[in-house]
């Protein structure tokens, strides 16, 4: 697999679901002649949607890698889910990618997910180019969209080509094709089984005053980047099209604008320039700095690895897929070389892993016949052998150790009781659910002893459902599956001092210690009660004073006073205690520390948090105002109304626990003509008759 790494292109495409994200894959890999025969999402026959639960939903649920070459470049993709249940996929996806593509809808423009998926490239510092597809459907707005990007996402869109009509072909002006704005020639595509071929000529007439509007606006634009453009431009001179794509490749490295396309996936037109444009814009291997991690024994002590084959091995388990075979673990390869039938280290287990085979991956599945030797920096390969590696794990040699930052992800928001029919069936859920734990870092399955269910947890209803399904059909378990419920929280809504003694005799012995204990409530967006000390060793002696604060973590890691749920957003500050030498021990300070717990809880005023959605709503104006009703009626603050070609887009904040089922409800008021969306946006306090269920 050694190949130019100039020439590699690791990219992903990212956006909200129906967006076209697959459609815009499927129709790449066709045209690069890497499948025969472009497959349709509403058919299930596309490449990268090969499970059975996308295939009937019409989503991508996990992400997929494709391999292919256009013209000098070879090309790792990676089709992301645009749900944001899945938001898992495009997290870990995101990572590990040099470059993205950015679909929008011509029609509903930069939605909820846009938004998430965007700032998401933005946190890994992926340079990106957009791509406004769907311009043959009825209300599509080219125009209005880039504004939308600009705005809406604060962005810098750079137009490089223009659409030729707009719409269905029964309009006026139906979408026909492109114009370039570099090259300035009008592209057409024709459509044959075997790919399509672009034809070019000269803009006509009618057209040309407007492309001249909008290559000045990109020209413009890009004077700020280039004084070589610019004093062209002074001077009146032709600026020639290999400059003006220099300047836009350098400027889209520096994550400063984001080079803007369009087309139509699902017609094939478009998908040639887009190609062009992965090559020409987005970066390389090469191209991105050095990875940055730390010496596992040293977390003080930076480590680097360059972009370059002569460094030593250094890469990220950034996906796992379970297998009753042996997992396969999806690793981007940063630096260095990674052998077939070697040994690797891992710093976050300290653990040596075997590295037994090496896969091209296709789709979710290893590649036929695509078993190799060695794979190289920039490469992303699937690999068998690992045991004690997670999703973000890093992989490096034994004698140059580096930890990089791990991928985070989101806290789950519900949950869901299931239990097993027989006790025969009891393993067999343990083993599948910690499969799938593995293969899904957003999923969380415990059990409870005393009533024998076990709850699973998630990002949403669809993820849940979905898991459902998996243990049902794919594993033929005999379960019973109950109602979802809302993953609540705890926190307090005053600050309060106090202070927690121990008085006992233990062993014959009487023990004492006295600790004063500041509680106070902090940002809610905190998952974790934070413990801190400020006690004078001279006071109390350190080891007393580090044995209370342990205590006070294990006790921020268990439940509330509530319902026994997490707590959050919480300051704990250790500011003082009392000692004696003779009756005071670890044990007497670790007392005091759960006594201080339980009454800063109650003296801070417990409260309970539930889960508020950020809830996106796209329907026509005819059923506003039923929509709008409902929303009242389940405790949602409307925040934003926008007018979008005939329909309404509306943007509300609503709890988790007034919102199941809301996909159905929504298509009932609406006729089947609106659509939603929802994403998780904060917690914030639950009113009391939900209180009152757990005896508040």
């Amino acid at each position: 697999m050694a190949r130019n790494l100039d020439d590699i292109r690791n990219i992903g495409i990212i956006a909200h679901i129906d967006a076209g994200k697959t459609t815009v894959t499927e129709q790449m890999l066709f045209l690069s002649g890497a499948k025969h025969r472009a497959g349709r999402v509403d058919q299930g026959t596309t490449e990268t949607d090969c499970d059975t639960e996308e295939q009937e939903r019409g989503i991508t649920i996990y992400s997929a890698c494709v391999t292919f070459d256009w013209a000098d470049y070879h090309i790792n993709l990676l089709d992301t889910p645009g749900h944001v249940d899945f938001t898992a996929e495009v997290e870990r996806c995101l990572r590990v990618l040099d470059g993205a593509v950015v679909v929008f809808s011509a029609r509903e423009g930069v939605e909820a997910q846009s938004e998430t998926v965007w700032h998401q490239a933005d946190r890994y510092q992926v340079p990106r180019i957009a791509f406004i597809n769907k311009l043959d459907r009825e209300g599509a707005d080219f125009e209005g969209t880039v504004n939308e990007i600009r705005d809406r996402l604060r962005a810098q869109p750079v137009v490089v080509s223009i659409p030729v009509g707009q719409g269905p072909s029964h309009t006026n002006s139906p979408f026909r094709g492109i114009i370039d704005l570099i090259d300035m020639r009008l592209l057409e595509f024709q459509l044959c089984e075997r790919g399509g071929e672009v034809i070019e000529s000269e803009i006509p007439a009618a057209l040309r005053d407007d492309a001249l509007a909008w290559r000045e606006t990109m020209l413009e634009t890009l004077y700020g980047y280039s004084n070589e453009l610019m004093e062209l431009a002074l001077e009146e001179q032709e600026i020639p099209a290999d400059l003006i794509r220099r300047v836009l490749r350098e400027a889209t490295l520096q994550l400063q604008i984001q080079p803007l396309l369009c087309g139509s996936a699902l017609h094939r037109l478009g998908i040639q320039p887009l190609l062009d444009a992965v090559g020409l814009y987005l970066p390389s291997p090469a191209d991105r700095p050095p990875v940055t991690g730390v010496h596992p024994d040293a977390p003080e002590k930076p480590e680097r690895r360059k972009p370059s084959p002569d460094e030593p091995f250094c890469g990220l388990v950034f996906k796992v897929l379970p297998a009753k075979t042996g997992d396969l673990y999806w690793i981007r390869v940063y630096s260095g070389t990674l052998k077939a039938n070697s040994r690797v280290y891992n710093p976050q287990r300290d653990k040596k892993e075997n590295i037994a085979q090496l896969w091209q991956i296709h789709a979710t599945r290893k590649e036929r016949d695509g078993q190799v030797d060695r794979v190289t920096t920039g490469d992303i390969v699937g690999v068998i052998g690992p045991r004690h590696s997670i999703t973000g794990d890093t992989l490096c040699e034994s004698q140059h150790p580096i930890a990089l930052p791990t991928i985070q992800f989101a806290e789950t928001v519900i949950s869901m009781a299931i239990e097993p029919e027989s006790a025969a069936e009891r393993k067999k859920l343990g083993d599948v659910l910690e499969m799938l734990k593995r293969q899904d870092p957003t999923f969380n399955a415990v059990e409870n002893e005393e009533t024998g269910q076990t709850i699973i947890s998630g990002m949403g209803e669809l993820h849940l459902e979905v898991i459902k399904h998996r243990l049902l059909r794919d594993f033929h378990l005999e379960v019973k599956v109950h109602k979802p419920r809302v993953s609540y929280r705890e926190t307090i809504e005053r600050a309060a001092t106090v202070t927690g003694e121990c008085h006992r005799q233990i062993g014959g012995r009487q023990l004492f210690a006295r600790l004063h204990v500041s509680f106070e409530p902090v940002d809610q967006a905190k998952q974790k009660v934070q413990v801190l000390s400020f006690v004078d060793p001279e006071v109390v002696p350190p080891e007393l004073v580090a044995a209370a604060v342990d205590e006070l973590k294990l006790c921020g890691e268990g439940g509330g006073p509530i319902g026994s749920f997490p707590l959050s957003g919480i300051k704990v500050t250790v500011t003082g205690g009392e000692a004696n030498p003779e009756n005071s021990d670890e044990v007497a300070f670790r007392i005091a520390a759960a006594h201080a717990f339980e009454l800063g809880m109650q003296a801070g005023g417990p409260t309970l948090l539930e889960p508020v959605m950020r809830l996106s709503i796209t329907t026509p104006e005819a059923y506003l105002g039923d929509i709008v009703g409902d929303l009242q009626q389940r405790r949602a603050i409307i925040c934003q109304t926008e007018h979008r070609a005939g329909d309404v887009a509306v943007e509300s904040h609503a709890p988790l626990r007034e919102l199941f089922g809301y996909a159905n409800a929504i298509r009932s008021l609406s006729q089947g003509r609106a659509g939603c969306s929802m994403e998780p946006l904060h917690y914030a306090p639950a009113p009391p008759e939900v209180g009152r269920q757990y005896g508040m």
